[in-house]
């Protein structure tokens, strides 16, 4: 066991600050004013290093992801699984309501409201694998849930597993490279250590980046439409500024206040928002595409996780590698904070509650708002297949919303819910890059959270200024390619760090 606070990297300062901070502003600063001043440039390198990235690389991402659920599954049935996080008398420190609401929120909201319309029905009008086009409801509700479900979860869980484990279980700090101990010791405290926490900060900023800038264009396109506000990037700039204000607010008042409340808050409405659409909306329809996307999904999980002799690369590189990408990009920060949360629970325990009830939870969202939308589509209705036809994302919650009642209501409590998941993501990423930049230490100066905070918001502006969607994209592909490898060794030194454990108790 490691006393706590007493690890060698708190003493490494340069101009008292620890070199993962500095290393790690100094580039976001960089590349803030960099792609402000050269938007142009900045736009097309975005693009093309997306597209190359898809291209060339979709394998590592889809080998290290399938990887990675295989290790969860097998922990789950292990007798490793039964391994406490913290000790054998270690106990929860949150019920289980509000652990699942506090990793939830932080974890995937606001790509529920964003994509909960859209990919259905993209998927629907243009299946994976050559399925035919618009002919099979279920298909579009299980190549949703495939990119929302155990895939991604898996990622998450590896991280938070291996951060909770050596964080409570041999008393190191909550930071990345305390997961290497097994394989680096000492080392870890050392530039080796510096690095893979920098790029773990890195990966953080960009995937929290790409989050807050689709959910700021779908608020302004939802203002646009509900109220006629201007949809210009101005709006948009505003918008963010405005909610990383909020976002300020919520990290200075910490994670048992601004952040437990406002995550209990976010799940209770998105469950409000759920049930409002499975009670007017074509409850026949939904739950059976529950049922059917259910068991299409299991059936074509191994197909569509194989990027071998693929011929629809369409949806293999703009949709299964940047989803990939994008969970990886967020592993460092919902992974941190999970492992913050779940100090007292099982391996088992941990294992089916990040990686099975999400994936639950997200195909009831999808089979409700996804399948509400195909069903329109089967009535006539082209409003949703519209927007994605004309490659207008952001609007096709609301176009769904258009054909049930109270829309102007529920679409404003939609914006709310989107505002309000935005809150949750900048303010608990921010804690957690904090964390890491101070070297696990809890009580960094509050300076610093206020800088990451705001860092948070400039990148997503830029990244919104400088090609949009597509930038967004290719920030989280640039941010998760080298964390991939990290998560891979994680895994490795998890489980080192379980067997060791197992066998001493």
């Amino acid at each position: 066991m490691h006393e706590e606070g007493k690890h060698p990297q708190n003493d490494t300062k340069i101009f008292g600050l620890t070199p993962v901070f500095l290393i790690s502003s100094i580039v976001i600063v960089v590349f803030v004013i960099g792609s402000l001043v050269f938007r142009e440039g900045a736009t097309s390198l975005f693009g093309a290093t997306r597209k190359w990235l898809t291209t060339n690389f979709d394998w590592w991402f889809i080998d290290i992801v399938n990887l990675l659920v295989v290790f969860c599954l097998f922990l789950i049935v292990s007798p490793l699984g039964k391994v406490r996080l913290g000790g054998r008398d270690a106990v929860p420190e949150y019920s289980n309501l509000t652990w699942f609401a506090m990793l939830f929120a932080s974890g995937i909201g606001i790509g529920l409201l964003f994509f909960g319309v859209l990919e259905p029905v993209q998927h629907f009008m243009s299946p994976p694998l050559g399925g035919e086009a618009k002919t099979d409801p279920a298909i579009g509700i299980a190549a949703t849930t495939f990119h929302w479900g155990i895939h991604g979860w898996a990622v998450y869980g590896v991280v938070g597993l291996a951060l909770a484990f050596f964080a409570y279980n041999r008393g190191l700090p909550l930071t990345i490279r305390s997961a290497f101990y097994p394989i680096l010791g000492e080392r870890i405290w050392g530039w080796p250590g510096h690095v893979i926490d920098t790029l773990a900060v890195f990966a953080s900023l960009f995937g929290l980046a790409t989050s807050l800038g689709l959910g700021a264009q779908q608020v302004t396109a939802g203002l646009n439409y509900l109220f006629e506000v201007p949809a210009t990037n101005a709006t948009m700039v505003i918008l963010i500024a405005v909610i990383t204000g909020i976002a300020l607010i919520s990290v200075l008042t910490g994670l048992n206040v601004g952040i437990k409340r406002l995550s209990q808050f976010n799940v209770i409405l998105a469950f409000l928002l759920l049930l409002f659409v499975l009670l007017v909306g074509p409850k026949i329809a939904i739950f059976k595409g529950m049922f059917t996307g259910l068991t299409a999904y299991i059936s074509k999980m191994r197909p569509l996780s194989n990027w071998v002799g693929r011929t629809d690369t369409g949806f293999l590189h703009g949709w299964t590698t940047f989803y990939w990408a994008w969970w990886i990009a967020w592993a460092p920060f919902v992974g941190t904070f999970i492992a913050r949360i779940s100090k007292g629970r099982t391996v088992r325990e941990f294992i089916i509650g990040v990686l099975l009830l999400p994936t639950l939870l997200c195909l009831i969202w999808f089979s409700a708002f996804g399948g509400t939308a195909l069903d329109q589509i089967a009535d006539g209705y082209t409003g949703v297949s519209e927007t994605v036809e004309a490659y207008k994302p952001e609007l096709s919650l609301f176009k769904m919303l258009d054909e049930l009642p109270l829309t102007t209501l529920i679409s404003t409590i939609a914006m709310l819910l989107t505002i309000i998941f935005f809150v949750t993501s900048s303010d608990s990423g921010s804690l957690v890059i904090d964390t890491i930049t101070a070297g696990g230490k809890l009580d960094a100066p509050v300076s610093h959270r206020v800088f990451w905070c705001t860092a948070e918001g400039a990148v997503a502006i830029v990244l919104l200024l400088g090609g949009g969607l597509s930038s967004l994209q290719a920030a989280s592909l640039v941010a998760g390619f080298p964390f991939a490898a990290v998560l891979f060794g994680m895994a490795a030194c998890v489980w080192i760090g379980l067997r060791n454990e197992s066998r001493q108790s």
